[in-house]
């Protein structure tokens, strides 16, 4: 069915329709969380931060225990500056947040980071 290189033709099940825009956007893939440790540096995760926001205005943060939660406040507010030039502030809302490590249930805080209503970009 498969043999000419060049035929660009799609078998039955797998329909060669577009999605609908608002079809499309509900089966992206979700942007993955930034996980964040007490010996991440702080400006390595303001630039994946910057990256995630430029392309998704979106992204989530995540530290368990207070040498991470450190690590990932400095990293948000690095990554401000980071984002400036690019004329987007964010805004970022903490929100506590149950994960299972190895079969263990941790209390972890999670950042949402969006761009601030309002903001030229946003």
């Amino acid at each position: 069915m498969f043999d000419d290189p060049h035929d660009h033709t799609l078998p039955p099940q797998y329909p060669a329709d577009e999605p609908e825009d608002d079809e499309q956007e509900a089966h992206e893939p979700r942007v993955s969380v930034i996980k964040v440790s007490s010996r991440s540096r702080s400006t390595s995760v303001a630039g994946a931060i910057a990256a995630v926001m430029r392309e998704h205005r979106f992204a989530e943060v995540q530290a368990i225990g207070a040498g991470a939660v450190n690590q990932a406040v400095k990293a948000l507010a690095i990554c401000r500056g980071y984002l400036e030039q690019d004329e987007i502030d964010i805004v970022c809302t903490p929100m506590f947040t149950e994960v299972n490590i190895d079969g263990q249930e941790r209390t972890a805080l999670r950042f949402t980071v969006e761009p601030r209503p309002g903001s030229d970009d946003a």
